[in-house]
């Protein structure tokens, strides 16, 4: 697995999400456990900070657990991710993994931190470790 962030030309510098990649394998028996419920899936990654460029340090946690679950019922799924003690960002929204989405009904990834916000969570019963890999996207 390449653990380096990698930048695509047509990237604009201060457009670049820096976070975390979701290990491969906890994605995909993540996957199993959580069946997506809608068409896209997404499921790959945690935002820590939006509108980032090249030079924005990477963040140094590289675990972190899911604690909770949302979905709306029209077109976004989440899960939500607790990183160090916890799952509130610098920007007060959740570190969350967008799980699936239905882009048929015009639903975007941005949108999981409005549904967290405005529903709230299901807090799991058993918290589920997780891999992070540090990362630019």
């Amino acid at each position: 697995m390449n653990m380096h962030p990698t930048f695509s030309q047509e990237q604009t510098p201060g457009r670049l999400v820096t976070g975390w990649k979701l290990d491969r394998i906890d994605r995909a028996s993540l996957l199993a456990r959580f069946p997506p419920l809608f068409p896209d899936v997404v499921a790959d990654h945690v935002t820590l900070r939006s509108g980032t460029d090249a030079n924005t340090p990477l963040p140094l946690d590289q675990r972190g657990e899911i604690i909770g679950e949302i979905d709306d019922r029209e077109g976004v799924q989440a899960l939500v991710v607790r990183i160090g003690a916890t799952c509130v960002r610098e920007d007060e929204g959740t570190f969350h993994i967008t799980w699936s989405l239905d882009r048929a009904r015009g639903r975007h990834a941005r949108e999981s931190n409005d549904v967290i916000a405005r529903l709230g969570w299901r807090p799991l019963a058993e918290l589920i470790p997780i891999r992070l890999h540090p990362a630019r996207f």
